[in-house]
């Protein structure tokens, strides 16, 4: 991205992120809670432990936004509901591969607006989300196959 970004564009990125980090709290605590069958433990321990990485997330994007003189968002991004483990984990995967996608443009326009700190930490976050998707991947082949 050669082009600058003005910090309105900046701020409307970083609150559809923060929606999607909201989301991902959701998600990942529900499943928690209703995740059942033979790999529920498993299953169960897996979500948990992502819900504090997204937290941590959703609040430094929080943070963020105030600082450059803008308002979070308070509404999270739709969460795909099911009780089928295996569901959970392709929503699991999806959601992450598609946090990657928009966090690497959150990156790229950072850095147009000159905010290298905050690339600095989008970049540290995208190997969060990178970590997230690989992880529910090997599990979905360990299980399914797939």
């Amino acid at each position: 991205m050669s082009e600058t970004v003005d910090k309105a564009t900046l701020l409307e990125g970083l609150n559809e992120d923060l929606a999607h980090e909201y989301q991902a709290i959701i998600m990942y605590n529900t499943y928690a809670a209703a995740v059942s069958g033979i790999h529920r433990k498993e299953l169960q321990g897996f979500f948990q432990e992502e819900v504090a990485d997204e937290l941590e997330h959703a609040k430094f994007l929080a943070d963020k936004i105030t600082a450059l003189g803008g308002t979070p968002v308070t509404r999270p991004a739709e969460v795909t509901y099911t009780t089928d483990p295996r569901e959970m984990l392709e929503n699991v995967v999806e959601a992450e591969s598609e946090t990657v996608t928009r966090y690497v443009k959150r990156m790229k326009q950072a850095e147009a607006y000159g905010d290298y700190g905050l690339a600095s930490m989008l970049d540290t976050m995208v190997a969060d989300e990178t970590r997230h998707k690989e992880e529910s991947e090997k599990i979905l082949r360990g299980q399914w196959g797939s």
